[in-house]
């Protein structure tokens, strides 16, 4: 027993050095001047391969350029105190676009969080010589309110206006005895003779019709009333068989003046307008509910125009439109856009507005170009900067501030529409008075990722706490005290 208790002192203190130097730290060492001197030496990256980082200059070993200088600061501000640090915007914490000049909520409800002059939100910032901008030329323009305007240029064609469409058919079946309209293109008249049919059909209502007027005449004058009765039903119902079949009420008085069936059916024109589609000849056969004409009235026409889905915020239902007809010297008619079709033409990736036009003089005609222009509505006071500012990086939009002395900061940024002069209007992300970048920020948005990636691999990593062990864990490990030990467990360890 005298024995074991040393051996499991030494053992414990054997465990104990092998434990504690991975979390003990000793009181009053000093990190801080340890990482700020090791910070302070200049230290040397790559361009193309961040990841190259030496403590002197040479070439990199990847792809042989020269190792560049490695700049400290490069917009990381998180160990900067705020004390005297002046705020210069305030931002959503969730979206780095909704950005205000005041402390506030985000649409989200969350408190809005301040933006240092020192800090950017949509990367690091970029420090760059006043020479070597110059040099580069760096161009800004003003973040200001502007009113956009855009005339939205476009092709036409002119089509039919449907609703002035119509099917001319028959509900009898016959022969088609004279064709009064036998061209297509004809221009007709509303109560114009189209075509005469020969019905059996239509001559056995004729003659039932004659009869029951000629036993309404023989009895309508008996004592009867039950009779009379009967003999109006008989008549009615047949005058309401020949009016189903669209004859009409003034072949109807003629037949009952006549006391003759006819043995022909002359189908009159219903519509004004002309023939654009013509089904059957002279001496044809046709069915009940056949086609016979397609006559359409084109002294109002529609012109179908199509706008690209990136010109869609700008058009609107009601908006003017000028119709120019390039085939009449660029004569220009005025019209009114009336409907916007709700889906996208899959050939060409556009979407149909229709345009209603007057053509009394029938000046257009179907399936003819047009050029179109349409007087879109200015978006008024909205925030715009130049549409070159913006970087487009994947589902991403940036512009890149300029903050003076050197300094560029990259923004995220919502875009809205853009006019035709070449400003585009900024949802989110910048404040009226600013300066954007213009020109060149391509390459400043290359030296912000690569700095940003630099920042994130100088960061110091901490080190993982020391792992803690219970009372239990170590009676579990070297035994219980208390338990006398037994001369096999010694006779079996050693």
């Amino acid at each position: 027993m005298s024995f074991f208790r040393p051996f499991v002192f030494v053992a414990a203190v054997a465990v104990g050095i092998v434990i504690t130097p991975i979390s003990w730290e000793p009181h009053g060492h000093n990190h801080d001047g340890w990482l700020s001197s090791a910070h302070a030496a200049q230290q040397y990256t790559c361009g193309m391969h961040p990841m190259v980082i030496v403590d002197e200059p040479g070439d990199c070993p990847i792809c042989g350029m020269d190792l560049i200088p490695l700049e400290e600061g490069g917009g990381d501000s998180a160990s900067v105190d705020t004390g005297d640090r002046k705020i210069k915007y305030w931002v959503a914490p969730m979206d780095p676009t909704y950005i205000r000049d005041e402390p506030g909520k985000s649409p989200m409800g969350m408190d809005l969080v301040p933006v240092y002059e020192d800090e950017a939100t949509g990367g690091t910032i970029v420090k760059v010589d006043p020479v070597t901008a110059q040099n580069m030329g760096v161009r800004t323009a003003l973040v200001e309110r502007r009113n956009l305007q855009r005339h939205v240029r476009t092709l036409g064609i002119v089509d039919y206006a449907e609703p002035q469409q119509f099917s001319i058919n028959t509900k009898i079946s016959g022969w088609v005895e004279r064709l009064y309209v036998n061209e297509t293109g004809q221009q007709v008249k509303k109560g114009q003779a189209l075509l005469e049919i020969y019905s059996p059909e239509l001559v056995t209502a004729q003659e039932e019709y004659i009869l029951a007027l000629e036993n309404y005449d023989a009895v309508k004058d008996s004592p009867f009333s039950s009779v009379v009765a009967s003999a109006e039903r008989l008549l009615k119902a047949s005058r309401n068989r020949l009016a189903f079949w669209d004859i009409s009420d003034r072949q109807i008085r003629s037949l009952a003046k006549s006391r003759e069936a006819k043995r022909n059916l002359t189908i009159y024109d219903p519509y004004n307008g002309i023939v654009n589609k013509k089904s059957i000849e002279s001496g044809m056969f046709v069915k009940g509910g056949m086609e016979l004409f397609k006559i359409s009235d084109i002294s109002s026409v529609w012109v179908q125009a199509d706008i690209y889905e990136y010109e869609l915020p700008w058009v609107k239902v009601g908006q003017k439109a000028d119709v120019i007809l390039p085939f009449v010297g660029g004569k220009t008619v005025a019209g009114t856009i009336s409907y916007i079709y709700p889906y996208i033409e899959p050939k060409t990736r556009t979407v149909k507005a229709r345009i209603e036009l007057d053509n009394s003089d029938y000046e257009l005609k179907p399936e003819m170009y047009v050029n179109v222009l349409i007087q879109a509505n200015a978006v008024e006071n909205a925030l715009s900067i130049p549409v070159e500012a913006v970087l487009h990086s994947g589902d991403q939009e940036r512009v890149f501030i300029a903050l003076g002395g050197g300094k560029f900061e990259p923004r995220r940024v919502k875009t809205g529409v853009q006019d035709e002069d070449g400003f585009i209007e900024i949802v989110q992300g910048v404040m009226p008075g600013e300066q954007v970048v213009t020109s060149a920020q391509f390459m400043f948005d290359s030296e912000s990722k690569l700095r940003e990636a630099i920042s994130k691999m100088m960061e110091p990593k901490k080190a993982n706490p020391a792992p803690t062990s219970s009372k239990d864990e170590v009676d579990d490990l070297f035994g219980d005290d208390e338990k006398p030990a037994k001369k096999e467990d010694l006779d079996d360890l050693f």
